[in-house]
């Protein structure tokens, strides 16, 4: 029998290989930072555990994790019910025909001379309108598309500044209600009407813009930022929960990991 050679290796293979890592890196970058990872690890352990048993033909062991891996399909679909929305809407959004393109969402094929979101100018606008207890519900569009938002409100084409949104939201201007939705430092949208999650056990002190802003971190890899129109407090959502911080330097910090 001839050994197989590493010359074998076809262009195929070379392009299933890149398939698998394309779909393992968005896998880490949707169940990162969450609890889901934890719950990722736990079942990987349980498969290889399965493996093993089979191999050491430990009967009774192997029939308890065999049973497990029959209804695995199920339970994966019930635990990783967010992430698997998250990267359906990845995929359903993907504009292939438009200008930005399916490589809009490989941002790890980007050149590092594109243009980044000024998150300085962003916080430095949430520390002034906070000072005022002007209400504010920024969204921070990473790689999930979210044009299917921006007919609810008015699209715009506004480069990022700190004067710039402390206009939008100043109490009299009429783009001030509801929130504004920022993609590669550009305000693409204003007035945008978010989904208002219901469920969570968010604090009463809590209105409408901090439940706007966990519904669309929930079902979007959207980044979220409110003011608080009664306390002026700033708050950072990211995947559907409260994310904490120490000070403004350190949110500042956050914003610009969880952007890279």
């Amino acid at each position: 029998m001839e050994n197989l050679q590493l010359w074998d290796f076809r262009l195929i293979d070379f392009v299933d290989v890149f398939l698998v890592a394309i779909l393992l890196y968005y896998i880490y970058k949707l169940v990162k930072g969450t609890v889901a990872i934890n719950i990722f690890i736990g079942i990987l352990i349980i498969y290889f555990a399965w493996r093993l048993t089979d191999y050491l033909q430990m009967h009774m062991l192997y029939s308890i994790f065999d049973g497990f891996m029959k209804v695995g399909i199920i339970a994966l679909i019930v635990v990783f019910q967010p992430e698997i929305r998250k990267f359906l809407l990845l995929v359903g959004s993907t504009n292939i025909g438009g200008k930005k393109g399916i490589f809009k969402n490989f941002k790890f094929l980007k050149n590092d001379d594109q243009t980044t979101t000024d998150v300085d100018a962003i916080i430095n606008a949430c520390n002034k309108m906070g000072a005022t207890n002007t209400g504010a519900l920024i969204v921070i569009e990473r790689n999930n598309n979210l044009d299917f938002l921006t007919n609810t409100g008015d699209e715009m084409n506004i480069l990022v500044s700190q004067p710039i949104i402390e206009s939008i939201f100043f109490k009299n201007s009429p783009l001030h209600d509801g929130a504004i939705i920022i993609d590669n430092n550009v305000v693409k949208a204003t007035r945008v009407i978010l989904p208002v999650n219901n469920e969570k056990n968010i604090p009463e002190r809590f209105g409408l813009r901090h439940r706007a802003a966990v519904g669309i971190t929930e079902k979007t890899d959207a980044l979220a930022i409110a003011v608080s129109e009664e306390t002026g407090q700033i708050s950072y959502f990211k995947s559907g929960e409260f994310v904490m911080f120490k000070d403004t330097d350190d949110l500042t910090k956050k914003i610009k990991e969880d952007l890279a």
